[in-house]
């Protein structure tokens, strides 16, 4: 881990990414940031040390938005827009601006610190007979009849089509297709603009994942990865995992496949001859190989042997094994200097470089269930946010660092998928084969 001038401070290279964002979000945060630069809105120092207690406060209560760079071209392009999605992940990340003192923040209410470390009170209970269709007590039941509660977002609208859980949902840069994957074989287009699906493919096995790269969606399957270049309208199959490939992420021009075995099989792909060739196999794990994503020059990857991974993308080995969780590590993902991962062991665990290079736990957010899937992305605002869906149907928002519920989606089964997509928007696939479509409120809010 490379060190920063005299005064000590990692400079955390590895972990956050900001090379995921495209030019109408590049157009727009560069506006934003010369905004609160021209109005000379300055970040509140005792916030970001987790002890401001003015209501209101004249600085600003979170970070400026960074300014992200462009990225390069490539058989497989990097994600080109910021919201929801990391490296090529099937699991969604996001960068802010660097901040050492998100250490001393983590799990803290930072606008208000009254609470002394207790947790704040969870959001409402939803009403389990109104969700089968049959509660008798209408208006006067103490329970709620909504499918979300929070104020910063709101449903658009449900896809229905898939029989069975939604296990991928891609929207390439730049289409106005979204595409989703589920158990059930199938591959459904939706059109963005009516809302409807205009083609079902049905790919021969459980889709396991699925992500979009530049022209390309990949599907991870049994014993197998197709892609489909959505431009040249070509299909390829990817032929040397064995089992389910549960997982895929794209770093350093490489696409990577978490399978079944507990492998991790790597394909390049050659210009010349238009085709996947396979580039490594990286061994390690003793049981599948769940999750994935890319930062900086790590590969990191998560298991259902209870361990996290950590890979150098130059020369594909593994540099250091994170042991801390006790149960199946469902989801990672990279969130400015940090490292996050989810399990089932029901907790979300934080990890920060040390000065030697090597990741420890910096915090630990418990849950009262277990974790499936983590994905980071922006409110209207420009807040960092990360949803957390867990084995009780549910999705909970939290604002980042301070874990505060912001608010929660419920589901009839578990939501096995999120992604971001541009414009405010975002996607939940559950158990139940349903797709739904929320979308960031940017009304304003009535003062308080």
């Amino acid at each position: 881990m490379d060190i920063e001038g005299g005064n000590n401070r990692r400079v955390f290279n590895r972990l956050g990414n900001n090379n995921h964002h495209n030019n109408s979000n590049n157009y727009q945060n560069q506006n934003r940031y010369n905004s609160n630069q021209n109005t000379k809105q300055k970040v509140c120092h005792y916030w970001r040390e987790g002890r401001c207690n003015r209501t209101p406060c004249q600085f600003l209560h979170g970070e400026l938005p960074g300014l992200p760079s462009t990225s390069s071209n490539g058989g497989v392009s990097k994600r080109s827009y910021n919201i929801g999605a990391g490296v090529g992940g099937s699991d969604g990340g996001f960068s802010t601006r660097k901040n050492p003192n998100f250490n001393n923040t983590w799990g803290r209410n930072s606008s208000n610190n009254s609470n002394n470390g207790v947790p704040p009170k969870k959001l409402e209970k939803i009403c389990n007979h109104w969700v089968q269709g049959n509660c008798g007590y209408g208006d006067r039941c103490k329970y709620l009849h909504t499918w979300n509660v929070g104020d910063s977002f709101s449903l658009l609208t449900t896809l229905e089509g898939h029989k069975q859980v939604v296990t991928g949902i891609a929207l390439p840069t730049g289409k106005d297709k979204l595409y989703t994957g589920s158990k059930d074989g199938d591959v459904r287009i939706w059109d963005c603009a009516t809302g409807q699906c205009v083609s079902v493919v049905p790919v021969g096995g459980e889709v396991g994942c699925m992500i979009s790269e530049g022209p390309w969606i990949f599907t991870g399957l049994p014993n197998l990865v197709k892609a489909w270049n959505i431009d040249t309208v070509t299909e390829m199959s990817l032929s040397g995992p064995v089992g389910q490939v549960y997982t895929l992420v794209v770093g350093n021009d490489l696409l990577f496949a978490g399978t079944q075995d507990g492998s991790i099989l790597a394909w390049k792909f050659n210009p010349a001859t238009n085709c996947f060739e396979p580039a490594a196999s990286l061994a390690g794990h003793t049981r599948p190989v769940v999750t994935m994503f890319v930062g900086a020059n790590r590969l990191y990857s998560g298991s259902m042997d209870h361990s996290v991974r950590v890979w150098n993308l130059e020369t594909l080995q593994c540099i250091q094994t994170l042991t801390d969780h006790t149960d199946v590590v469902m989801s990672v993902l990279c969130w400015d200097q940090f490292l996050l991962s989810a399990s089932l062991d029901q907790t979300v665990k934080v990890w920060a470089a040390t000065p030697t290079g090597n990741l420890e736990v910096t915090y630990t957010h418990k849950e009262e269930h277990g974790l499936l899937t983590l994905c980071g992305m922006y409110d209207s605002e420009s807040k960092p946010i990360i949803l957390c869906s867990s084995n009780d149907n549910t999705v909970r928002l939290y604002d980042l660092p301070s874990f505060v519920e912001r608010g929660k989606i419920f589901s009839k089964q578990e939501i096995r998928a999120i992604q971001g997509g541009p414009s405010g928007l975002f996607f939940t696939g559950d158990g139940n084969g349903q797709v739904r479509v929320w979308s960031w409120s940017t009304e304003a809010k009535p003062a308080v």
